[in-house]
């Protein structure tokens, strides 16, 4: 499964009802992959492939670990307590995640 299409599984999985009234861009940088930036604004999704400069969080880390997130399979506090996620930027609002984005 590529970046592309856990991104585009995200997209598909977004909870517009927990975005209302928010303008936010979650920037992935995939170290063995691609770039992604999810931007939230007033209950819609986009997803832009690359870099944003206007990202309010950027997460780093392998496809492994982004795949395990997104499925379930691997718990987001967990990989970022073991160094396999680190995150730059607004820190709580990479725990708003989980609600825009449910497993």
């Amino acid at each position: 499964m590529s970046v592309a299409d856990i991104v585009n599984t995200m997209q598909s999985k977004f909870n517009a009802g927990a975005a209302a009234g928010l303008d936010l861009v979650f920037q992935f940088n995939i170290e063995d992959g691609e770039n992604y930036a999810l931007i939230v604004k007033d209950g819609t999704c986009a997803v832009e492939q690359g870099d944003n400069p206007n990202a309010s969080v950027t997460l780093i880390m392998d496809t492994e670990t982004l795949k395990g997130i997104t499925s379930g399979e691997t718990d987001g506090m967990q990989a970022f307590m073991s160094g396999k996620l680190r995150a730059e930027g607004d820190m709580m609002l990479a725990m708003k995640l989980g609600e825009l984005f449910p497993v």
